[in-house]
């Protein structure tokens, strides 16, 4: 097997991942596209360490610490959005970004230095 197949299928995994995560709306297609973005390093990491023939192994080790870190990271974030989904009824980001408390523009007058003055005096 040439050694191009595996970098070429890490590529297009990491688009296809890249892709679910700008694209996507949903939390957990997007945890999902997360996870494929990892596993498009790791692949590639496996690889470029064969490639290279390295003594260590260091793509090998990098690609355990990597599979250590996604599933922790797949857990609470699977966790967070069914605790987000429980409590707001919907998974969908762009609802989540509409639901966030409304910040009220701070105007010039309430910068004036009187107004800054009496709201330190309370």
């Amino acid at each position: 097997m040439h050694a191009v197949y595996p970098l070429v299928l890490g590529a297009l995994l990491f688009a296809i991942g890249l892709y679910g995560v700008l694209a996507r709306r949903n939390a957990i297609a997007v945890l999902m596209a997360i996870e494929l973005l990892l596993n498009a390093v790791t692949l590639n990491l496996v690889s470029f360490s064969a490639i290279l023939r390295d003594r260590y192994g260091m793509g090998q080790i990098f690609t355990l610490f990597i599979i250590t870190i996604a599933a922790a990271e797949t857990g609470l974030g699977l966790a967070i959005v069914l605790l987000v989904y429980r409590q707001r009824a919907t998974a969908d980001l762009g609802e989540q970004r509409a639901l966030a408390e409304p910040v009220e523009p701070v105007t010039a007058d309430e910068l004036s230095p009187r107004n800054v003055e009496a709201e330190v005096a309370r």
